[in-house]
């Protein structure tokens, strides 16, 4: 039996049904057909065979979708009504939901995207916490009042937290569902309605979960997906009933983003592109270090833009590090998403493959060395790429300046604390870092230093959903997540009363 036909037999029949025929676009609570009738196919990228046709939306259907959710937010409208207490039993509702079918939108991640399925559960079951958590913030979102003094007349000043109106959402496909949450989720807490935009590579975990939002009873227009590609993502973005955007991508696309907000000055809030580096010293504990360091460097195939892709190793314990990173990603098992034993899928798409392989090819001619891994394809079929270690690297190569998206790490020796902090910071990005040091001195010193967004100490890619993310410089603007995460999608009013 082939490798497509097993994974085939595994499918749940939701999902089998699902496949079944082409996937349509979310418009005002309907099913419906780009306006064009054109369709793209989405692919999977451990066989490289077509699941299922796809609407691929225009500048046209965008202008519809708009439409539909500024009439879903209007006054007046079923949306506009549902108080606040009521949101949040819908996305308490929602959470159990996503819950209750983890393996079908597991199934298809995996399918869609090619991690792991148990990665794929992972994600689907943070989007459910995620929905759970925000539930609770949809009757918190507080004004203040405050102190308002005016000899001989009295006043009553107070502020209000209120929606900004249709948001945007344009979202990568390293993390398709758990994005699509990310945008989704405090768009409806605060009371907004959204035209979300699932990248062209990974668009199905996001139209299943517009099905179950239908379901939950999310009213027609206040959540809207357009599957298609970058000429749609720009017509929300230029579109001047567009209220917010709120994306997460590459750096050179979040520029293009946010000269395309400045016609109407929509507001604007990125995630961007990041090179994180991560500081192992001589003192650490170096199994949990080089443990760390695999998992920072080689988590979801390293297609995450929080990953250590830059390691630096103190140089009395860099071979043993480099040993020992060397040996972890020789252990990791390259495979089909649906194989119980696969610990990395492949790389997205043909494209990703083709950059990634063309960056450690660039290296190798530029003279690195490569200590685990290979710059060329890991299977005749499908985008597999082995989890590479790099070495003899300096700071000017491409493969140590640019975000390459693939499992690729690159190892630097230093000697000196200042040596290795303006090393780590020599960069236009600044998402993540880490440090790990049994001193604990050293380690909070260090990275209180560093210029990221988020920073780990002896540990890495240690999450939760109440904490915000973004990042420093080139890697965005505002937070998502957590309370802060509320504040972008917002407006703040400030009421002033005489009293008479």
């Amino acid at each position: 039996m082939s490798t497509e036909s097993q994974q085939n037999s595994q499918l749940l029949p939701a999902v089998s049904s699902f496949l079944s025929s082409p996937r349509q676009l979310l418009i005002d609570g309907e099913w419906v057909d780009a306006k064009d009738g054109q369709t793209f196919d989405t692919v999977n990228p451990a066989t490289e065979e077509v699941l299922v046709k796809v609407a691929q939306a225009s500048a046209v259907d965008a202008d519809r979708a708009v439409v539909a959710a500024r009439n879903a937010f209007e006054a007046g409208s079923p949306w506009s009504r549902m108080t606040p207490r009521e949101r949040s039993h819908l996305l308490w509702r929602i959470g159990d939901m996503i819950d209750d079918r983890i393996e079908e939108f597991a199934q298809l991640e995996s399918l869609d995207n090619g991690k792991s399925l148990a990665s794929a559960r992972g994600d689907a079951g943070v989007a459910a916490e995620l929905f759970r958590y925000f539930a609770g913030w949809a009757t918190k979102m507080e004004g203040t009042t405050i102190p308002m003094s005016v000899p001989g007349r009295d006043f009553h000043a107070y502020t209000r937290r209120e929606a900004i109106g249709v948001v945007a959402g344009i979202v990568p496909w390293n993390f398709p569902l758990t994005m699509a949450a990310f945008k989704i989720i405090p768009s409806i807490t605060a009371g907004n309605t959204i035209v979300l935009k699932p990248a062209e590579q990974t668009p199905l975990t996001a139209l299943y979960l517009g099905q179950l939002l239908l379901e939950a009873g999310v009213p027609a227009g206040v959540v809207n997906v357009l599957p298609g590609f970058g000429d749609a993502g720009a017509a929300l973005v230029d579109h001047f009933d567009v209220d917010k955007v709120a994306f997460t991508g590459s750096t050179e696309v979040g520029k293009k983003i946010a000269a395309g907000a400045s016609k109407n000055l929509k507001k604007v809030s990125l995630e961007l592109g990041g090179k994180a580096p991560n500081i192992i010293f001589n003192d650490a504990d170096l199994e949990a270090a080089i443990a760390g360091a695999a998992l920072a460097g080689y988590f979801n195939e390293g297609q995450c833009c929080v990953n250590g892709s830059r390691l630096y190793v103190q140089r009395d314990v860099f071979d043993q590090v480099i040993e020992g990173v060397a040996a972890a990603a020789k252990a990791i098992k390259v495979g089909n998403g649906f194989d119980a034993d696969t610990t990395m899928g492949p790389l997205v798409s043909q494209e990703q493959h083709e950059k990634v392989m063309g960056y450690v090819r660039g290296a190798v001619q530029d003279g690195a060395n490569i200590v685990a891994g290979s710059p060329d394809r890991a299977a005749e079929k499908g985008y597999f790429f082995s989890p590479t270690l790099i070495t003899g690297v300096t700071e000017d190569m491409a493969v140590q300046t640019d975000e390459i998206f693939g499992p690729v790490i690159t190892a630097i020796p230093f000697d000196t604390e200042d040596e290795v902090v303006a090393a780590a910071n020599n960069t236009v990005y600044g998402l993540a870092a880490g440090v790990w040091s049994k001193d604990l001195g050293t380690a909070h010193r260090v990275g209180s230093k560093l210029r990221a967004g988020t920073v780990w100490l002896n540990t890495w890619h240690a999450d939760d959903v109440t904490l915000p993310r973004g990042g420093f410089k080139q890697s965005g603007w505002g937070r998502e997540l957590g309370s802060f995460g509320l504040d972008d999608y917002t407006e703040l009013k400030t009421v002033i009363a005489e009293l008479r």
